[in-house]
């Protein structure tokens, strides 16, 4: 292998980004990977194999055969240019827009591994992922040829890399018929077990789809039962419910509850019964407001329930052919509301209780408390749920402990037999799985979605929230519940076998397209990543990792809540990777505050312990990786934190970095402005051992090296920007640079001393600082604020089209650099931080309260009315801030006229001021436009925001339309238009 590589020179950033997002997109299946099991932090499989790919060929490796190689088998970027022409026209080119499949299925062919061979990608290449996850990493790894090693501290992700990687590469198309048999089985008896569970729909022709429930707690006042959910909306059409309280004899009647009726407006739906975690008594001669600790209290003592109030069924209708013919059935939904027999809760918990013996005694159903380290306690703990069995009704856990049963007694039946083989052991691993998917889909963590009409996922989002209503799945209808999990579990097999063994699942075809393929090695362990112990020293090629997010994902007490089960199915298959109580929360490597609650500091213990964790990671890394071996690493945080403490850990492991690149690999945002920021961009990070320093090396000093850094980004930010890298995003983008730069130079010291902190001149939080405060340390957040800074200038220009010598006040660069970077009115309050430095203004006494406020972990930046409201405008004559006088100007256009606002303008002889005509130009090119011009109503923050650009628009054109240039935004909507 050469020195240097592929991915140290050149990487199609933009084709790979928008490949990243084609993989992603909502209205295409996402690849079997994700399909097959939850995880929560998967990298695209595109930006997986162009990571290890690039990371192996010569830096000379022909362009186009790397790309053809990568399944970008045309031009994705003109493409987009293309589909934006036309959807800005109307037009649609269909589903072939881009003239070539999604990237990621592509299969190598015979010339792909030809050239690669050629270019040193053998099976002789080891390719090392310590910290693996969901494996998308080690699954690209594999399918080009490469021997792998996939490591995971945590035993769900463990199972899912060999479930994703190992089973289809090792026995190919066998998997899926071994599979199906076994699940054919499974459903047939799991129904038989649960005939009666579900109710019978009342009218002929009519299936049950789901149930909804809302949590009921007991008014402390009028003693009524009342069902809790935030609203009583079922679909988009505005169906939904409204509450008919029986209000009995009076307070205290033991017949006070509610009634439901489904009504087809939204203004005929119910108030909501809860909000910010108080309920409202429904009943009319009560109308109390319930405090929330009220219903926590009624939550931990068990006397929450649970009350029916909708049902939804699905009618069918039957069509014809133009021949008169019967065609295919179609199916209607429809709500209505409960009768008195479809709540069979009694008969349920009777028959549990029935079984609950039994299946304690054979370890069938959950009996783990969940962990007292915990992020999600509102989730559960705050509301009585201790155990990882209360996150299910009884209804649900029957389904499960008989899936459970039914898993055990046809594995013990076969292996009593002698019919266990190797292919069937793994057969059984899947059927865990797609046991697992009616666990996520069945829950009372699973949401009733209004837009789309179905029950939601437990892990829709991060997290387990607590959710006053839920949906339940009807499990036992044909084609749906069971019969959808085996059946998605079959198609990801038969896809996980397609794209890893291309030549085995053409098996029987008289003429074979893929060239015969001789399975790499995969060695799949569950271990701390810092003690690889089962790899040699510096015997890998290249590492190529995702690592864990800082804060971002508390993976183990995530998983948890599928560990329990998987033990309990897979577990009896494969015992090696559940022989903990539970995953190992307390050593895996993320910034979790939970370990440290009661302890001063506890956030920035975190903090250090995710360091330290990566560090030694990285150690290991060292010494497994061949002296001239690459090490690249695929990050995505907008926490300056989390980039701080990885890059120290990487730097403390004897690393270099060599390039980074950035990749827009996240879900893609749209043209509306979200209510929160997000990072979408994925960082690689290229890294190589650091050569030991000379033992008489002279020190380096960051004075000298901050204007290299500076240059570094400057050299880059406008490429990334041409890649369509924009917001956050940039800022994450100009990290990569600035950090290869610094890591250079590594270890470096101050000249002169920094100023103390404030919390340390303070006394306040001495927790954070471990160490004795060093006046003359540099850090690589050191690195991060000189590459934000040099954004911030390169931004300012690039929105001010580099008028001469006018500059912004910092403020009201602040306001502007806010909305560009985050693009929308709330968020994170560390960044702003950050932000606020770069600028030159002091965030809780120039910015808070005047601009803005702090909510929690946020800060939400104020409109003109806001201001007004909070008399927090300033002088209107811009002496402070020029954001000042505009939202004078703003919150005079929209409550009076635009000709009181100029006039006002006038008299203070604003507008022949340069700085304030550069104000204006750079706030119009960064705030939400507004309804009038684009067509979108916008609500909320953003909203008001929107009203802001609208007035400041509409004055520009009236005043000074010859000064300042028409927002470049615009230009946009008028092409839309």
């Amino acid at each position: 292998m050469t020195d240097t590589r592929l991915i140290e020179r050149w990487l199609p950033i933009a084709a790979i980004g928008i490949e990243s997002l084609r993989e992603r997109t909502p209205m295409t299946p996402f690849p079997a990977p994700n399909r097959l099991h939850v995880w929560w932090a998967r990298r695209p499989l595109v930006a997986s194999r162009a990571a290890v790919l690039a990371s192996v060929l010569p830096a000379d490796a022909d362009r186009g055969r790397f790309l053809h190689a990568l399944g970008i088998h045309g031009d994705p970027v003109a493409a987009k240019v293309r589909i934006a022409t036309a959807d800005r026209n109307n037009e649609r080119l269909g589903k072939d827009a881009y003239g070539y499949p999604r990237a990621f299925g592509w299969a190598l062919d015979e010339y792909d591994r030809a050239w690669m061979k050629g270019n040193g990608m053998t099976a002789a290449v080891t390719v090392l992922d310590p910290t693996a996850g969901g494996g998308s990493i080690p699954f690209e790894a594999a399918r080009l040829g490469a021997t792998a090693f996939s490591n995971d501290l945590n035993p769900v992700a463990a199972l899912l890399q060999t479930a994703t990687i190992e089973y289809p590469l090792k026995y190919g198309a066998a998997l899926q018929p071994a599979f199906d048999a076994l699940g054919k089985e499974f459903t047939r008896r799991v129904r038989e077990r649960l005939q009666g569970i579900f109710p019978d729909e009342p009218e002929r022709d009519t299936r049950p789809d789901g149930y909804l429930w809302a949590r009921t707690i007991q008014c402390p006042y009028c003693e009524g039962l009342v069902p809790l959910s935030p609203n009583w909306r079922l679909a988009p059409d505005g169906t939904g419910v409204r509450l008919m309280p029986r209000l009995g004899k009076g307070p205290g009647d033991p017949e006070r509850r509610c009634d439901f009726v489904i009504v087809s407006r939204s203004v005929e739906h119910s108030a909501g019964t809860i909000l910010d975690g108080d309920g409202t008594c429904p009943f009319s001669d009560c109308g109390k407001v319930i405090d929330g600790d009220e219903i926590k209290r009624q939550a931990r003592a068990g006397r929450m329930g649970e009350q029916l109030f909708a049902i939804v069924f699905k009618r069918r209708i039957e069509t014809t052919t133009k021949g008169g013919k019967k065609g295919r059935d179609k199916w209607e939904r429809g709500y209505r509301a409960p009768r008195p027999e479809d709540d069979n809760s009694v008969e349920i918990a009777k028959r549990l209780a029935e079984k609950m013996d039994e299946w304690e005694a054979l370890d069938f159903i959950p009996k783990e408390q969940i962990s007292v380290i915990s992020n999600y306690d509102r989730g559960h703990r705050m509301y009585g749920m201790n155990m990882w069995r209360d996150m299910f009704n009884n209804r649900h856990l029957i389904c499960h402990g008989e899936s459970v049963s039914v898993f055990r007694e046809m594995l013990d039946a076969r292996a009593a037999q002698g019919r266990l083989s190797p292919i069937d052991k793994a057969a059984f691993v899947y059927l865990s799985l797609a046991i697992d998917t009616m666990v996520n889909y069945s829950s009372r963590a699973c949401r009733w979605d209004i837009v789309t009409e179905r029950v939601r996922s437990v892990f829709d989002r991060h997290g387990f929230a607590m959710l006053w209503s839920y949906g339940e799945m009807a499990c036992l209808v044909e084609g749906l519940g069971y019969d959808w999990a085996i059946e998605k579990t079959s198609d990801c097999i038969k896809e996980l076998v397609s794209l890893s063994r291309p030549d085995a699942a053409e098996d029987g075809l008289l003429l074979r397209r893929s060239p015969s393929i001789e399975p790499p090695s995969v060695t799949i362990t569950c271990k701390s990543g810092d003690v690889l112990d089962h790899i040699s020293d510096v015997s890998v090629d290249v590492i190529v990792m995702d690592p864990p997010y800082y804060d971002n994902v508390m993976y183990a007490e995530l998983s948890y809540f599928f560990y329990v089960w998987l033990k309990r199915t897979a577990g009896q298959v494969a015992p090696e990777f559940f022989t903990r109580t539970g995953p190992d929360i307390e050593n895996e490597a993320v910034a979790n505050a939970a370990k440290f609650v009661g302890q001063k500091g506890a956030k920035a213990l975190a903090g250090r312990d995710y360091q330290q964790r990566m560090a030694h990671i990285f150690e290991e890394c060292r010494r497994v990786l061949k002296p001239n071996g690459i090490m690249t690493l695929m990050f995505t945080h907008k926490a300056t934190g989390a980039w701080d403490a990885l890059t120290k850990g990487l730097m403390q492991a004897g690393f270099i970095i060599t390039a980074s690149w950035p990749i827009n690999t996240e879900a893609e945002g749209s043209l509306h402005i979200k209510d929160k920021s997000a990072a979408n961009s994925t960082i690689f990070l290229v890294c190589r051992p650091r050569l030991a320093a000379l033992p008489d090396a002279e020190s380096e000093y960051w004075e000298d090296v901050e204007p290299l850094v500076a240059a570094a980004v400057r050299r880059r930010v406008e490429e990334f920007q041409k890649a369509g890298i924009g917001g956050v995003d940039l800022y994450l983008a100009c990290f990569g640079p600035a950090l290869e730069e610094f890591s250079r130079h590594w270890p470096l010291k101050r000249g002169t001393p920094r100023p103390t902190p404030e919390a340390k001149r303070r006394q306040r939080q001495t927790a954070l600082f471990e160490e004795e405060w060093d006046p003359y340390a540099v850090t690589p957040e050191d690195a991060l604020d000189a590459a934000r800074r040099e954004v911030k200038r390169w931004r300012l220009e690039a929105l001010g089209q580099k008028q001469g010598r006018t500059e912004l006040d910092p403020l009201t660069s602040f306001f502007v650099l806010a909305w560009d970077s985050f693009r929308a009115p709330v968020f994170p309050y560390d960044e702003a931080l950050r932000l606020a430095r770069a600028v030159g203004v002091d965030l809780d006494s120039q910015v808070v309260g005047v601009l803005a406020e702090k909510k929690g972990s946020d800060l939400l930046l104020w409109d003109s009315g806001k201001r007004a409201a909070k008399a927090s405008l300033g002088a209107p004559d811009g002496s402070r801030a020029m954001i000042d006088a505009l939202h004078h100007a703003a919150h005079s256009a929209r409550t009076k006229t635009l000709a009181a606002a100029k006039e006002a303008l006038e008299k203070r002889g604003l507008l022949g001021e340069a700085s304030f005509r550069l104000a204006l130009q750079l706030v119009l090119e960064v705030l939400p436009v507004s309804r009038a011009f684009s067509g979108v109503t916008l609500d909320g923050d953003v909203g008001a925001a929107s009203n802001d650009f609208e007035a400041l628009e509409n004055l520009r054109r009236l005043a000074l339309s010859d000064e300042v240039p028409a927002p470049e935004q615009l230009k946009l909507w008028t092409e839309m238009a």
